[in-house]
């Protein structure tokens, strides 16, 4: 397959918006941000380059002042609230948690708000009050308690679910990994996932759709991926990228 065929679908799709004189709303979540990197600046390139508004989840306990004087200068970065330092707290038989059930309550949520603290004084007005849980994952009965802690808005994984206690933003098409495989994902399979998720929101979704996105284990692909992902929709009338800040507006 070619790549023309491989993005053939999405150019469909977004044709189909188009016409209907519709736009579907993208946005970007990059995990796991520590410090500045080669692989960050890849990151921070290509998103500039195609005007692509892009949402950093960045870990407080590990993190310090070379990351923010390095995002302070790029004006299309937000930051968020990546747990508190992405340690796993879950059994050997279970799947990584930072914020589950392991630990008494308060002690997690009082670190998720130093968390937010020390991002708030890191970042000023570049944080926007997202927690983004590691792995994806956090128990059930924290969630109703994150407003208390300062938090807006929670962003996992899938699709978002209505009349719950706190704001979702969350991620659909996961660059680097799947059930199925880490890291060099076929191209034609992300088409289709994303292309999925466009078809959802035309039928009636109004759900923004998040890629996620890991900028320290990409290779290769991954920036191949990218890249042509921002060529095909950065112009394209169907679609817009938008900020997290303006999403939640």
């Amino acid at each position: 397959m070619t790549d023309d065929e491989i993005w053939a679908p999405l150019r469909q799709e977004l044709d189909r918006w188009r016409l209907a004189d519709r736009q579907a709303r993208l946005w970007l979540r990059d995990d796991d941000a520590i410090e500045p990197t080669d692989a960050l600046e890849s990151l921070l390139r290509i998103t500039r380059q195609s005007s692509v508004p892009l949402t950093i989840a960045v870990i407080p306990a590990l993190t310090g002042e070379a990351l923010a004087t390095r995002l302070s200068r790029e004006d299309h970065a937000l930051v968020a609230v990546h747990g508190w330092s992405h340690a796993n707290h879950a059994g050997p038989d279970e799947k990584k948690q930072e914020l589950g059930r392991h630990r008494p309550a308060q002690v997690v949520l009082a670190e998720l708000r130093d968390g937010l603290v020390t991002l708030e004084e890191l970042y000023g007005p570049t944080l926007v009050p997202i927690i983004v849980p590691p792995w994806n994952r956090i128990s059930e009965e924290l969630v109703p308690q994150l407003s208390a802690q300062g938090f807006d808005v929670l962003s996992v994984f899938g699709r978002a679910k209505a009349g719950g206690p706190i704001r979702l933003l969350n991620t659909h098409v996961d660059v680097v990994n799947t059930r199925r495989q880490r890291g060099d994902r076929p191209h034609a399979d992300l088409v289709a996932e994303l292309v999925a998720e466009l078809k959802a929101r035309f039928g009636g979704d109004d759900e923004p759709v998040g890629m996620l996105t890991h900028h320290l284990v990409h290779g290769a692909s991954e920036w191949e991926f990218l890249t042509r992902l921002f060529e095909e929709t950065w112009h394209h009338p169907g679609a817009v990228w938008m900020s997290a800040r303006d999403l939640l507006r």
